[in-house]
């Protein structure tokens, strides 16, 4: 019998103490997985919907064939997986920071990872999304320079709350310059929030990219007994 609850990996790392748990969730009955990063919870399987949708959203702004697409932030692998499933796709480059999460899924610690690191799609890089982006060299180690036709960013909690403070000056005009500078013309830029449509933001993405929009998305939240909402940002590079 499965316990209700388990703590399947712990690590400390630079950022903080990361973990990887599996509860039961008794008012579902399904088996839940979360990570934590010190006292603030990142991400749950409980809640997927935005983070498909992210990946959904940003290629069906994106045009083409033999797509080759850029994830910022593996988590629990909803928006790789996502990507995957679109058939335009021909490569995925999926960049995390914590290589401990790289690790849970090339361990199968977790549901339908094998879809992911078993396709031969995709790559894996383990470094710091936000110190690439700025680097004219970009994201791919193996080959300074590459171009992306779509890049898929969930890491922060919104532009305004991120998880570290080196985080934010790639939220300016500048910051989303560098990281433009790595897509093909009429590339498209899409962004997870957890934040509604934020103006101001909205604005500085419009100084560097156009046909920008804020998407909400809405999903069932069964903890409250009331629907929520994120907010996934798409643009396209002039």
């Amino acid at each position: 019998m499965r316990a209700r609850f388990e703590e399947l990996d712990w690590r400390e790392t630079p950022m903080g103490e990361l973990s990887l748990r599996r509860r039961v969730e008794p008012s579902l009955k399904v088996d839940v997985y979360e990570v934590k990063l010190g006292d603030e919870f990142l991400m749950s399987s409980l809640f997927t919907v935005a983070e498909i949708e992210l990946a959904r959203l940003g290629l069906a702004a994106a045009t083409g064939t033999g797509l080759d697409v850029v994830v910022g932030g593996l988590g629990l692998g909803y928006t790789a997986r996502a990507a995957l499933a679109d058939e335009r796709v021909d490569r995925l480059l999926v960049v995390e920071a914590l290589d401990a999460v790289i690790d849970w899924h090339q361990r199968e610690l977790l549901p339908h990872a094998d879809e992911l690191t078993g396709d031969g799609r995709t790559g894996f890089v383990n470094g710091d999304f936000f110190a690439l982006a700025a680097d004219p060299r970009g994201f791919d180690p193996a080959t300074p320079g590459r171009r992306f036709d779509a890049v898929l960013l969930d890491v922060d909690h919104s532009p305004r709350h991120v998880l570290h403070p080196s985080h934010a000056a790639f939220y300016t005009p500048d910051g989303l310059r560098a990281l433009a500078a790595h897509l093909h013309p009429g590339g498209v830029f899409a962004l997870w929030s957890n934040d509604p449509p934020d103006e101001q933001f909205t604005a500085v993405l419009g100084e560097v990219f156009t046909d920008v929009a804020a998407h909400v998305v809405s999903f069932p939240n069964h903890l409250q007994d009331r629907d929520s909402s994120n907010t996934v940002y798409t643009a396209r590079t002039r």
